[in-house]
């Protein structure tokens, strides 16, 4: 079992099979399931698994117990994929308790049937006394459910931070932190910035060695690094200066311009320049390169008089997201009846502090020489704006 201090156990089950997380999310490494063990005076397990890992969850407590009985079972977080295994662990450990949120007290009888003279429910900066661990709890409702607590070890510098600084992928995967916590953060827990800034206020006095979040590997060197990003993105500031070129093509005439301008602005030395194709790429990762560049630039079919369904459901993800603080470039491609930026337009008016630049292309279905100079004309003031 992999040690994060002297008394304190992963407990957790990496998943390698499972393809799609929350039915939406495309996963190429699978995905972890944290649960953690606090071995004192009092044992306090902290966090369960989704449903397809409880067995093996138990069989990871058992080695760590040795025979010993947890005392509490401490649920940061009541969403299934950690809550599956409450009602089992409450019956094979009859005399522990069940602690969580006030918030989470109103919702617990959706996902458990222990009785309510088991459970113990937390305030802001209650204690729960283990020996010589104490853990103090804080309340971090919208990261990203309305009962999340996260907690803090004061002996051995832990914070147990329920969702928030978690990530796509196993324990184990062979990658960085970054680019599949940004994807995870994002799609998940983005659309609450406001709430993540409040916590990332409460925690800000804490000495922290440690980050244990319930999904992905356990933090220590990269601590300072990985809050900043969360400052970053819980303020929908653009990590990086460039832009993201989403590309929506019915036939390849705007994806061929999509291709174009990409060069165009490179060659012009725009200091990032990123390009997806909407129809195949995953709509998840162009909501994450959305957020993650300064300048957003939609390029689609007019189609049925409004826009080409896949960038009409990329605005719609970006605006269920909260998308906002950026600025955008629109450019078209149409046969008869123009319609692509109007309705790319109308949408982004929605969304909170968008900057439209007013230079727009419209391409009549192949791209000719005209177009790619307007193109040129375009890419200077996307590069003015970055």
């Amino acid at each position: 079992m992999l040690k994060i201090t002297q008394t304190i156990k992963y407990a957790g089950v990496n998943d390698y099979d499972i393809d799609l997380f929350e039915s939406q999310y495309i996963l190429e490494k699978g995905m972890a399931y944290n649960s953690y063990v606090i071995l004192d005076e009092k044992i306090a397990v902290c966090d369960g698994v989704d449903k397809i890992a409880v067995d093996r969850w138990f069989e990871n407590l058992d080695k760590i117990l040795e025979g010993k009985t947890p005392d509490y079972l401490i649920v940061h977080h009541l969403e299934p994929d950690h809550s599956a295994g409450i009602d089992a662990f409450a019956e094979k450990y009859p005399d522990s308790k069940i602690v969580l949120s006030q918030g989470a007290l109103r919702m617990f009888p959706q996902f458990s049937d222990v009785p309510s003279d088991r459970v113990i429910a937390m305030k802001e900066k209650d204690e729960l006394s283990l020996g010589e661990h104490t853990l103090t709890f804080f309340m971090a409702p919208m990261v990203h459910w309305p009962e999340v607590m996260v907690s803090y070890d004061e002996k051995d510098k832990v914070l147990f931070s329920a969702d928030a600084f978690g990530k796509f992928g196993t324990v184990d995967a062979d990658e960085g932190w970054s680019c599949e916590a940004r994807r995870y953060y994002f799609n998940i827990v983005g659309k609450y910035g406001k709430q993540v800034q409040a916590v990332l206020s409460k925690l800000g006095g804490l000495d922290i060695n440690y980050i244990c979040p319930l999904h992905g590997p356990v933090l220590s060197d990269t601590i300072p690094e990985v809050i900043s990003l969360y400052k970053t993105w819980s303020a929908y500031e653009p990590e990086d200066r460039g832009v993201f070129i989403a590309a929506a093509s019915i036939h390849g005439n705007t994806l061929e311009a999509a291709e174009k301008m990409k060069e165009i602005l490179e060659e012009k030395g725009c200091p990032r320049v990123a390009l997806a194709d909407l129809s195949r790429d995953d709509i998840a990762e162009c909501v994450e390169d959305g957020f993650r560049h300064s300048v957003l630039l939609c390029m689609a079919s007019s189609y049925d008089g409004g826009v080409f369904a896949p960038m009409s459901d990329y605005l719609h993800h970006l605006e269920h997201k909260a998308f906002q603080n950026r600025t955008v470039a629109l450019v078209e491609n149409t046969s008869w009846a123009p319609s692509a930026i109007r309705t790319m337009k109308s949408e982004f008016e929605k969304m909170k502090d968008i900057n439209i630049l007013d230079k727009t292309v419209s391409i009549k279905t192949r791209l000719t020489e005209d177009n790619i100079k307007e193109l040129e004309s375009l890419a200077d003031e996307i590069i003015n704006n970055i």
